[in-house]
């Protein structure tokens, strides 16, 4: 019988990756480690909520394991949201799910309506036929154990727990966003499983490009001077954008597929699709890579004899992540207190640089997204190998240390004026709100 086994492709050299280990490693030997000037919250309202997160931690660890069970992908997360609800209302605490519009977000509420307002925020979908390889059963554990840790307190403000759908892919966050979900928060603030700890790593900017090319279809063989080849325009089109890679900012990115490329050889190509992830580090430099491939869209068109059509953002895109300073350094010194020494940006190249649709609330609302070691670095997101570290011990421990983090960063945030005047002017002046929805009309 014939060995149809499928034989494995060579794998890429290791030796980048391990460069990029190693300047990291060189970078945090001699990295200081953050320290806030803010006093924060009195001690006393500290050591009560680190009790209560104590006793909390088999309730999220089991939460954890729940979502991931699941392993719902985005808007689909109907189990999911289910296991955050019913843990926060066994802890006596109303819940509302399916607002604004999405029927799997989720608000939960503590502390008192006047004062400030901060948002602690949980993601749940994961990824198709990997599950949860970005680790956001734990990001989901992590911000609802940091809200139960909240929620008894008496607060001088207000604590939100905001579930928010469909990140993978998608933009759950904006498409809430612009329903008024995040409508009255001062401050938003969620933890995100990596392979180091850093509180600010770059998160770039993303868009999804769609083209479509029609030609004339026509035989092949026969007469093929007849036609015009759609295929012809896309296989143009992938070859110019890889030729244009050269010309870019080290940190920008374009990668796509082929949607459509014909249905028989025989058969002159009518209608092919190209599909793009386009990606940049700053707003300015996102909307001058989309138009230099739209330029590159409309000359092959008018080079093969067909027509592009063009579609931008069939959903939402994102912005790129800006991280407030004053608030990252709360989250570093209360993850020195779990053991963990949480790297500045700049610390872990910027080439380890992926998307997150918080990115659009970091620039409407002060935010932080620090990233918690779950994995070693050489273990990436969005693979099997991640999705397997993050169903162990270690996935756990950083849902527990992130509850932690959150819920100490969200108290000070709270308690301290001197904190949120610094936070809102940390806000102002790396851009102060930007308007999303209309940034690329």
């Amino acid at each position: 019988m014939t060995d149809r086994t499928a034989p494995s492709p060579p794998q890429p050299s290791r030796a980048y990756l391990e460069a990029l280990d190693a300047t990291t490693r060189r970078r945090a030997a001699a990295f200081v480690p953050l320290v806030s000037g803010h006093a924060g919250a009195p001690a006393d309202a500290r050591e009560r909520v680190l009790a209560r997160a104590a006793t909390q931690e088999d309730d999220v660890v089991a939460l954890a394991h729940e979502v991931l069970e699941h392993a719902e992908e985005a808007f689909e997360e109907v189990q999911s949201v289910a296991a955050l609800a019913a843990l926060l209302r066994a802890h006596g605490h109303e819940v509302e799910v399916g607002t604004h519009g999405l029927s799997t977000s989720l608000r939960a509420s503590a502390g008192r309506s006047d004062g400030p307002t901060v948002a602690i925020v949980a993601e749940y979908d994961a990824l198709p036929g990997i599950g949860h390889a970005c680790g956001h059963h734990l990001i989901a554990a992590a911000a609802t154990g940091a809200f139960l840790a909240l929620a008894e307190e008496d607060l001088p403000g207000r604590v939100l727990l905001l579930g928010t759908p469909a990140e993978e892919g998608n933009s759950g966050k904006e498409i809430l966003a612009r329903a008024g979900f995040f409508d009255g928060v001062d401050a938003a603030i969620m933890v995100h499983p990596f392979g180091y700890d850093v509180v600010d790593q770059p998160f770039l900017g993303r868009r999804q490009l769609v083209v479509r090319y029609t030609g004339v279809a026509a035989h092949a063989s026969a007469q093929p001077f007849m036609g015009r080849n759609a295929l012809d325009a896309v296989t143009l089109n992938y070859q110019a954008v890889g030729l244009l890679r050269q010309y870019l900012p080290p940190s920008d990115r374009v990668h796509g597929v082929v949607r459509e490329g014909g249905t028989r050889p025989s058969i002159v190509t009518e209608t092919a699709v190209v599909e793009y992830y386009v990606r940049s580090a700053e707003a300015s430099t996102l909307k001058d890579l989309s138009n230099r491939l739209e330029d590159i869209a409309h000359g092959i068109a008018q080079a093969t004899g067909t027509v592009a059509e063009i579609e931008w953002d069939p959903v939402p895109y994102t912005l790129p992540l800006r991280t407030n300073g004053p608030l990252a350094a709360r989250w570093a010194e209360h993850q020195a207190g779990r053991g963990r020494t949480a790297l500045a940006g700049g610390v872990v190249p910027a080439e380890l640089a992926a998307s997150t649709d918080f990115g659009n609330v970091s620039v409407r609302i002060p935010s932080i997204h620090p990233m918690i070691a779950v994995s070693d670095p050489e273990v990436a997101l969005h693979t099997r190998e991640f999705a397997a570290v993050a169903a162990t011990e270690a996935g756990d421990r950083a849902a527990l240390d992130g509850a932690v983090g959150l819920a100490l960063t969200a108290l000070d945030w709270l308690y301290d004026p001197g904190l949120r005047a610094d936070v809102r002017e940390d806000f102002e002046a790396a851009g102060g709100v930007v308007d999303v929805a209309g940034y690329f009309a």
